[in-house]
Order: structure tokens, then C-alpha cells, then sequence
């Protein structure tokens, strides 16, 4: 499930809760797209503003909207013992595996974050996907900590955070991880903007935000890029230049204004 378009849809809410046949739907839109995979309460899922019962709930209709479609969801906390928690929540509603962020309030060390990694992945009985964006954890990963993560058991994806435009740099930047880690673990591109470079240069995945409301679309990147046909991934991205710019002005905003601007940017992106 660690290869192809995985989905990132929204996670349609208020401060009176989560609108579950919103997000029900779209689920269901994805499924009917034939995404190769789904990934709820990711950032673009808003996770770190739900609480435990609400994640459990949003993690179950996932699943019972995805039919055969895999779904990936966020088990990252603050506290190590409620990232167990919230595993084994995700495990009983049925998911398929679970994306794992270092979420904290003080800085963490290369060593923290690497036992927290251990102390999980020994006790999960399903994949593990590495969640790598220095943007929303402010923690950064040496390609030398991947790849002691990607030894331990159940990890099987790394999602990076993105690629430089340059193909041969891109290129480069995979195979310098790609040499590191073992050959069952994947990688897995985020930043959409990037994301046809990414494959380009040899992700085997997209973990992908704008494939959470436009399920299509990206697909058609996706299915060209790893098809080979590089020059037509390339100009579907572009077309795209807009929405990717939308995204890079939202995104610096939302960092700078706080939770309360996150609300307000999941609806409008919804209703868009």
C-alpha cells in the first residue's frame, strides 16, 4: 500500500466537532477515484486538534467508507505512551497502517526521536509509514536516522517532505537515501508541488493533499510519472503552478496565524 497516489483527505470540523458525513463523502469520492490508498488524520486531517475519541471515530468511518481501499492513519502525540494508545485504536477499527510524525514541545534529539520509533514499532502488529516534515514537527531527519528507523520492524515507507526542482539533484537526493535504507522500505513524496519530480526521480509514492479533493487529477500525474512518461507528469504538474502557489501562500499563513486560521483554511478548502 506504500506505492502509487495515497489520499490525504480533510477532516471536515468545527469547533463543535467533526462533520462526519462530510468527511464520509469524501472518502468516498476517493474510493470511487480508485486511489491506491488513503491517509486520514494526516496535517491535512488536523489530528493534533482532535482528541482521542474523536480520532478513533474519524480512523473507523474511514475505514468503513474506504471499502477495499487501504487506509493510513496519524497516531502522532505528544507522549509516547498516548502514541501507543492511539495505535492500538487505530488497530481495532480495522486500518491498515499507521503514519507516524515526532511530535513534540521541547526540541528533540536525533536519539529521542529514534527511540520513540523503536519503542512503536515493537509493539504495533501493522506497517509503519516514517513522517518526515520538518514544517509542522520542526524536527529534522539526517538521512543517517532514516535509515536506522527503517531497520526496525513494521516500518515500511518513509514520507519526505520534498525534493530540490532540479531533476539530477532530485535524482540524487533519492538514491542518497534510497542506498541507506532497505529495499522493502519505500519512499513516499509530500509537498505537492514536488511531487512529479519526486516520482520523476524515483519515489515509489505521493502522499498527497491535493489527492484528497481532487482525486483525478492527481492520479494522472501519478499513473504518467511511474508509468515513465516523466515529460507528461511534468506538464500536468505545471498547469498546475496556481493551485501550488495557493498552497505555499495558505501554508505560510496558517504557521503564522495559529490554530484558529487552520480551521478556517480546512473549510474553505473543502468547500472549494
Amino acid at each position: 500500500m506504500f506505492t502509487g497516489l495515497s489520499a490525504f483527505p480533510l477532516t471536515p470540523m468545527d469547533e463543535q466537532g467533526v462533520d462526519e458525513n462530510a468527511f464520509t463523502c469524501l472518502v468516498q469520492q476517493l474510493v470511487a477515484a480508485k486511489v491506491d490508498s488513503i491517509g486520514a488524520l494526516g496535517s491535512t486531517g488536523s489530528y493534533a486538534y482532535l482528541s482521542r475519541a474523536e480520532r478513533s471515530r474519524v480512523a473507523q468511518l474511514a475505514v468503513e467508507a474506504a471499502e477495499d481501499v487501504p487506509v493510513m492513519v496519524s497516531i502522532g502525540a505528544l507522549r509516547t505512551r498516548d502514541v501507543l494508545l492511539l495505535a492500538e485504536d487505530a488497530q481495532a477499527v480495522g486500518v491498515k497502517a499507521l503514519l507516524l510524525p515526532p511530535v513534540s514541545y521541547q526540541k528533540l534529539t536525533q536519539d529521542d526521536v529514534f527511540s520513540m520509533y523503536e519503542m512503536v514499532s515493537a509493539n504495533v502488529s501493522i506497517p509503519l509509514c516514517v513522517y518526515d516534515n520538518p514544517g509542522t514537527t520542526h524536527f529534522e531527519f539526517t538521512d543517517e536516522l532514516h535509515g536506522r528507523i527503517a531497520e526496525l520492524p513494521n516500518v515500511s515507507s518513509i514520507k519526505i517532505p520534498g525534493v530540490p526542482e532540479a531533476p539530477h539533484l532530485a535524482r540524487e537526493r533519492v538514491e542518497r537515501l534510497r542506498k541507506l535504507i532497505p529495499s522493502h522500505v519505500t519512499i513516499g513524496i509530500s509537498g505537492d508541488a514536488f511531487a512529479a519530480v519526486g516520482m520523476n526521480a524515483g519515489c515509489d509514492a505521493w502522499y498527497s493533499v491535493m489527492g484528497g479533493l481532487f482525486p483525478n487529477t492527481a492520479l494522472a500525474i501519478t499513473r504518467a510519472a511511474l508509468s515513465g512518461d516523466a515529460f507528461e507528469a511534468m506538464r500536468l504538474s505545471e498547469s498546475l503552478k496556481p493551485l501550488w502557489a495557493l498552497f505555499s501562500q495558505l501554508s505560510r499563513d496558517s504557521h503564522c496565524s495559529g490554530a484558529t486560521r487552520h480551521y478556517s483554511l480546512s473549510e474553505r478548502a473543502f468547500a472549494a
